[in-house]
């Protein structure tokens, strides 16, 4: 296919976190021409997001040191950086972004990564001692009342507040965890898993509370406990919820673009207006591997639909279908999960989940006796090797999956 000539056009791109910033520079890259205009609301340089809770919250690592590529790569790739600038709506029929201030970006395609903002909980507002962990802004603002603290509740037993929780507990708070669901990580992952993370952080004195239904966030000014339904009460310092993400489709919505559980696209990163693209958190993108659509929020889809977004923006056509992963640190441990769990028909746990090292263990989910997911703790070749068995849908083999003794390179059938 031949390419646009779009020496005279102007892409805009909406939102500067994983997808935006790469979309931005990877537009170059594809040979779009024109002018690449990157609008973010945060004054910081794009920054990566998961060290926010991790080496960042413990005071490792300083927010300049995250930043997703250097300052002068923007510069060299001819990136016109707009930072610190809020986008109040889109006007689709005359192919403008307008800003807070009132100023009109007008564009010739438009690129939406608006990613996702926190679930807020709707109590202790005001409160101070009281922090939602999304941004550089909210972990400065932690870290400002971690000193003095020494009791730590985190509301919400995901990923962001069990590694929020091993930071803090190392930083020497006692914390507890607050999940209102019968286990942690209920939604994403398996009972194995949910029941390792727990073992996990009772090693590290993780008061692990599950069932948890928070019905107040008291204190005068500042916080002083969190009670539950039940009566239970849990006296805090600090308090960070982490309850979740939604999808930050307000400007599409109303603009008038079709929106689902985020922005609808096809498998070219298209929405449903003319010359308007969308990737990251905020999309609504059917998956070749399961069948079905979905939103992931993820750093891996972020960066590969971005990619998929920028050669289609640039007149070509790249079809989007890679695997789903994850990943999480804590306590020094790695865990890596290929693919989505959802409707497995079978598992398979190899090593010791409840005693593992550093030898780690895995835990494999099948449907139709094909591998449609794997979580690898501790065992980046197990992981490897599992999202190649997915991806390519191979044939088993069970006796060398579960023989902890066998190399990866023998899970499929020769």
């Amino acid at each position: 296919m031949t390419e646009l000539n779009n020496s005279q056009q102007v892409c805009v791109v909406v939102g500067a976190s994983h997808a935006g910033s790469l979309l931005a520079v990877q537009l170059r890259k594809e040979g779009w021409a024109g002018r690449i205009i990157l609008i973010g609301a945060e004054a910081h340089f794009p920054y990566h997001r998961p060290p926010l809770s991790k080496t960042v919250l413990a005071g490792d690592k300083s927010i300049a040191e995250i930043a997703l590529r250097p300052h002068n790569l923007y510069t060299e790739s001819a990136v016109e950086l707009r930072l610190g600038q809020r986008v109040e709506s889109l006007n689709l029929q005359e192919k403008a972004v307008v800003l807070a201030s009132g100023e009109l970006v007008v564009y010739d395609k438009l690129a939406l990564c608006t990613g996702a903002r926190v679930r807020k909980l709707g109590l202790g507002e005001g409160l101070r001692g009281v922090h939602y962990l999304r941004t550089a802004d909210d972990v400065t603002a932690i870290r400002a009342e971690l000193i003095p603290a020494k009791k730590a509740v985190i509301i919400g037993g995901g990923y962001i507040g069990l590694e929020t929780a091993a930071v803090l507990t190392q930083l020497g708070l006692q914390v507890t965890v607050l999940e209102a669901a019968e286990r942690l990580l209920q939604r994403v992952t398996s009972v194995a898993l949910s029941e390792y993370f727990q073992h996990l952080h009772a090693i590290h004195r993780v008061k692990i509370v599950t069932r948890a239904h928070v019905t107040r966030i008291d204190g005068d000014d500042s916080v002083k406990a969190v009670i539950c339904a039940d009566g239970s009460e849990y006296p805090a310092d600090i308090v960070i919820v982490g309850i979740g993400v939604i999808p930050e489709t307000r400007l599409a919505e109303a603009a008038g673009l079709e929106v689902v559980n985020g922005i609808m696209v096809d498998e070219y990163a298209r929405t449903s207006a003319p010359d308007v693209f969308a990737a990251g958190d905020c999309t609504w993108h059917p998956n070749a591997f399961y069948g079905y659509h979905l939103r992931l929020e993820s750093v891996q889809n972020a960066l590969d639909q971005s990619r998929v977004a920028a050669a289609n923006i640039a007149g070509k056509q790249l079809v989007y279908d890679a695997l789903p992963w994850f990943w999480s640190d804590q306590y020094g441990i790695k865990l890596l999960s290929a693919g989505l769990l959802s409707g497995y028909d079978d598992s398979l746990v190899r090593g010791d989940r409840l005693n593992a090292d550093a030898k780690g263990f895995s835990v494999f989910y099948f449907k139709d006796r094909k591998m449609i997911a794997a979580d690898c703790v501790n065992r980046a070749k197990e992981f490897i090797a599992c999202k190649r068995l997915i991806t390519e849908r191979l044939d088993l083999n069970m006796q060398a999956l579960a023989d902890d003794a066998s190399a990866p390179d023998t899970f499929a059938l020769a």
